[in-house]
This record gives structure tokens, sequence and C-alpha cells, in this order.
């Protein structure tokens, strides 16, 4: 699924190496936390006009399998005997 986001980018001189969109200064994260919010897409591209919907889309969908993979690794560790407090995996989940 990743292999689809030809728009989401990771330089470690940009933003500290998190995930970004085109190479730009914008993390997914933003965007990720507008849409949380309550954002539509025509409301982010009308505060950010240099980003496209496509844009939004990949965000999304990055978030996404970073949620996924965040709780497919505590499933794991919960099978072997290790509690994991949903505080965990939330921390995960805000970092993205």
């Amino acid at each position: 699924m990743l292999q689809h986001l030809d728009r989401i980018t990771f330089y470690p001189k940009i933003m500290t190496g998190k995930a970004c969109i085109r190479g730009m200064r914008v993390p997914v994260s933003l965007v990720f936390n507008l849409v949380a919010n309550g954002k539509t897409t025509a409301e982010i591209i009308a505060d950010y006009p240099y980003l496209e919907p496509e844009d939004i889309r990949q965000s999304l969908l990055y978030a996404k399998a970073e949620i996924i993979q965040d709780f497919r690794q505590a499933w794991q560790e919960a099978m072997t005997g290790k509690t994991i407090p949903v505080s965990q995996i939330w921390e995960g989940i805000e970092n993205i």
C-alpha cells in the first residue's frame, strides 16, 4: 500500500525526517490533525494553497498505515503477555 504514496517524503534535514508532503515543510501530522479537527479538503487547500487534494488523500492513507502498524505491534506484544497501555499506542499516533 505504501508504495503508491509517491507524495509522502522523508528527508533528514526537513522537519527532522518526519513524513512530509512532496519535500515541503508540511508534515503529514499537520494534515492529519487538521482533518481530525474537522477541516475539509477544501478548507485545508484554502489555508495551504500549495497543497493539492491528492496530498491530503495520501497523507490520510499514510496515517492509516501507521496506525494499523502501531496496533499490530501492540497486539503482538500483548499476545506474549505484555500489557500495552492505550496511551503508549496513542503516543505513536501523535508522532505520525
